[in-house]
């Protein structure tokens, strides 16, 4: 056993800063999300834009990874990916999928479940030509999620595609944008003695939002 494994039962950390009423959050959950998003990036959290990703195979079996948040509204959540890539395999076949936000200096996790489409191709183009030349070649240069022999073969595929496109690289027709539809928001403020806010928004069939308290 390392000397760290030895002391995480030893782990402890009281939760003090904010609280979450019903009263004080907003009955649309896109709006609550609004507001704590805009406050982590104005508190200066690092990445205020990561979110975990969660999918699941048809094997059922699940898999997470962090990506970034590069757009909101009332139709979703939107991020841009390799589409060949697992988690974009494991979504062709399984479009039902969770996001997770996490501001620990705020002591805050939103929770979003729903259903994933991609983004029309207008607006991956228009996302993908926005990036900086490099990312745009690594789109082209990474076969994500595959073996590779080496770090040689990204470097031998950027100097590759970089000769061919110069820089005007087109965008991939395997790379683009996915959007998450919720249909359940969870907002977690945690609280001292282990007594954390949690409010469950649920979508019901008449697009009316449902608010809940959870016990934590």
């Amino acid at each position: 056993m390392t000397n760290a494994a030895s002391h995480l039962a030893d782990l402890r950390k009281s939760y003090e800063r904010a609280e979450l009423s019903e009263a004080a959050s907003h009955a649309d959950p896109l709006k609550q999300f609004d507001q704590w998003l805009t406050e982590a990036i104005a508190a200066q959290v690092p990445e205020p834009n990561a979110m975990t990703l969660a999918t699941v195979a048809s094997n059922l079996r699940p898999s997470t990874r962090v990506v970034l948040i590069k757009g909101y509204d009332e139709s979703g959540i939107v991020w841009f990916t390799n589409y060949e890539s697992r988690k974009g395999q494991e979504l062709a076949g399984n479009p039902y999928a969770a996001l997770q936000f996490h501001w620990v200096e705020l002591e805050r996790v939103v929770r979003i479940e729903g259903v994933v489409e991609k983004v029309s191709d207008i607006e991956s183009d228009a996302y993908f030509n926005s990036r900086p030349l490099d990312s745009r070649i690594g789109a082209w240069a990474s076969p994500q999620s595959q073996v590779i022999a080496g770090r040689s073969v990204l470097v031998t595929n950027a100097a590759k595609y970089g000769a061919k496109f110069m820089l005007q690289p087109p965008r991939p027709p395997h790379w683009g944008g996915f959007r998450l539809q919720p249909d359940k928001w969870e907002f977690w403020q945690g609280r001292k003695s282990r007594l954390h806010d949690r409010l469950r928004y649920t979508q019901e069939s008449d697009s009316r939002w449902i608010r809940e308290r959870l016990a934590p």
